[in-house]
């Protein structure tokens, strides 16, 4: 909806709300024109069913507002006298619509010194869950979000199972454009897939004031720009799903261009402006490795460096027909060769070498031809003074010629790409036919505008153009685990208005693969992300303070009970 539409829906519910109480504010001494004037109108409803004027503020609050609604609704009823559970269901569930018919047929008589606490004991508890959901939602909504890393494009900067407090305050609070939507629920309702808020109606994109600028290198979470999927993790997306900006998936990044920069990435090195982009002290990002080592290369040793995806390929060459058939109920994924042996790959999450030693000939010929690793060049480096590895190779990407990287014209590669200005708002670009793939998202979805590509004309709007002046800033967002992160190598820049927040601490690490209570990665808990130096875990200082404040209760009881 535009700023016109909403200031007529805005006007709608101002003469909804006149019809329906007029004669409730003359009941409770008042003109019935106050019940006309907006804002106005509800500053005074608070004082007439006496509650706080604040309240007011939370009518204005985009879902806060849908759980403030029936709260006022029904406080309304109750202040002339309609307290039976009755009248509350019928506050609710007609949508406010039950005071309509309080208003025009019944015995309006004000009661402004009622019992503004529950009567009975569910009633007192529905107003403290009611309470707590607001405060958790205002929370949750403008101030600070949890969030959870589920892929390992971050590593090992941010690991899998790594739980965050992401700032929303920080790059400024974004307000939610999705007006009509469970509270503290993203874009599906847990356990059913099924969505959890309505696409209509839209409020326009609107940010309060920042604490600072996104700035090369920050980790940001923002909503995917090219999101087509119901759920986060479904399979496929589905062709014509169009989600609002603010519900779709939240991806996790580290920004390595902000508007105005130009970015290349060269042998798999981002540059930005020429010069190479150095990262922080504890960004540990990874490229993919081939290992080769002729006598062997273990899972254990692979696991010392740190690496979490690897893989491994060896050659095994049955001596006996007898342990042909023992080896072939464990080829699935392999390869026979024409001399009767096997290539078989195993890795951290596939074949275990076990299943090969249970075959009997896991001592007898084997041979590893490669292994494939995903390392940061320092562990690459310390991996290479093993003298039981022959080389070490970091893959570059060469070949273009796909169509999966962005602009997909299959020019660049996921190694080598560029040069690309990042776009600014204000910022004017020179269009043709060379590089309008690069900015025709931009032009036509994030920017509003028509956009027709016809026998090397470009019209926007229906106007032939040779440039464009962009409306928004945009960012450049890529996954230290460098040949394992679907970022904007695929699918392009980040508008300003798709950003969520930035990841401050990290409150607790789950370790799947753990074991009892080294399933929490220690070390981790308590960690802010962002800083010079190596994460720092402050969980001892937190244990201390809360030892602390107990042990001064307890004593602080003790001497009052004394006295």
């Amino acid at each position: 909806m535009t700023l016109y539409l909403w200031f007529i829906f805005f006007l709608a519910v101002q003469i909804i709300h006149f019809l329906g109480t007029w004669k409730l504010y003359q009941a409770a001494g008042r003109k019935s024109w106050e019940a006309a004037i907006p804002v106005y109108n509800s500053i005074v409803l608070m004082k007439i069913i006496s509650r706080p004027t604040w309240w007011t503020i939370l009518l204005f609050i985009p879902i806060i507002n849908l759980i403030m609604f029936p709260v006022v609704w029904v406080e309304t009823l109750r202040t002339f006298g309609k307290k039976s559970t009755l009248d509350t269901i019928l506050g609710i569930f007609t949508f406010g619509f039950y005071i309509y018919y309080v208003n025009y047929t019944q015995k309006l008589v004000h009661n402004p010194d009622r019992k503004l606490t529950s009567e009975n004991k569910a009633g007192d508890t529905i107003n403290s869950l009611l309470f707590a959901i607001i405060v958790a939602t205002l929370v949750h909504t403008y101030i600070v979000q949890p969030f959870t890393i589920p892929t390992s494009s971050l590593e090992k900067s941010l690991l899998i199972g790594d739980f965050l407090f992401v700032s929303k305050v920080n790059y400024g609070p974004r307000v939610p454009m999705t007006t009509v939507a469970l509270p503290m629920v993203h874009d599906s309702i847990p356990l059913t897939k099924n969505k959890s808020y309505l696409s209509w109606p839209q409020l326009p994109y609107f940010r309060l004031p920042a604490l600072e600028k996104i700035k090369n290198n920050d980790i940001v979470v923002f909503n995917w720009p090219v999101d087509t999927v119901h759920y986060f993790f479904e399979p496929k997306g589905r062709p014509g799903v169009i989600k609002p900006i603010d519900k779709k998936s939240n991806y996790v990044k580290r920004c390595v261009g902000i508007p105005g920069d130009n970015l290349t990435i060269i042998d798999g090195f981002v540059f930005i402006n020429g010069k190479k982009l150095v990262l922080p002290e504890r960004a540990k990002p990874q490229y993919e490795h081939k290992i080769y080592a002729a006598k062997g290369i273990s899972n254990e040793l692979l696991k010392t460096t740190g690496s979490t995806e690897f893989s491994r390929t060896y050659i095994i060459k049955p001596t006996s027909d007898d342990q042909l058939e023992a080896v072939k109920p464990y080829i699935i994924n392999a390869n026979q060769n024409p001399d009767n042996s096997f290539t078989i790959q195993t890795g951290f999450n596939g074949l275990p070498a076990t299943v090969i030693q249970s075959t009997g000939i896991y001592a007898q010929e084997q041979y590893l031809a490669e292994a494939n690793a995903n390392l940061t060049l320092k562990a690459a480096d310390e991996l290479r003074k093993n003298k039981a590895i022959d080389s070490i190779i970091r893959y570059v990407d060469k070949k273009p010629g796909g169509t999966e990287i962005f602009p997909h014209n299959g020019k660049w590669t996921m190694d080598e790409y560029g040069p690309i200005l990042i776009p600014k708002a204000g910022a004017t670009v020179q269009l043709n036919s060379e590089n309008i793939g690069l900015y025709s998202r931009i032009i036509g979805t994030y920017e509003n505008n028509k956009l027709e590509i016809k026998d090397n004309q470009i019209k926007i709007n229906g106007q032939p153009a040779n440039s464009y002046t962009f409306t928004k800033d945009y960012y450049w967002m890529m996954g230290d685990n460098r040949h394992h992160s679907e970022d904007s190598r695929y699918w392009g820049f980040v508008p300003s208005d798709h950003i969520v927040g930035k990841p401050v601490f990290i409150w607790l690490s789950w370790d799947t693969n753990g074991k009892g209570i080294n399933k929490i990665r220690w070390d981790r808990v308590f960690t802010t992300v962002d800083g010079d130096g190596q994460p720092q875990s402050y969980f001892k200082y937190f244990l201390i303070i809360l030892a602390a404040y107990f042990i001064g209760d307890y004593f602080w009881k003790k001497r009052k009970e004394s006295k």
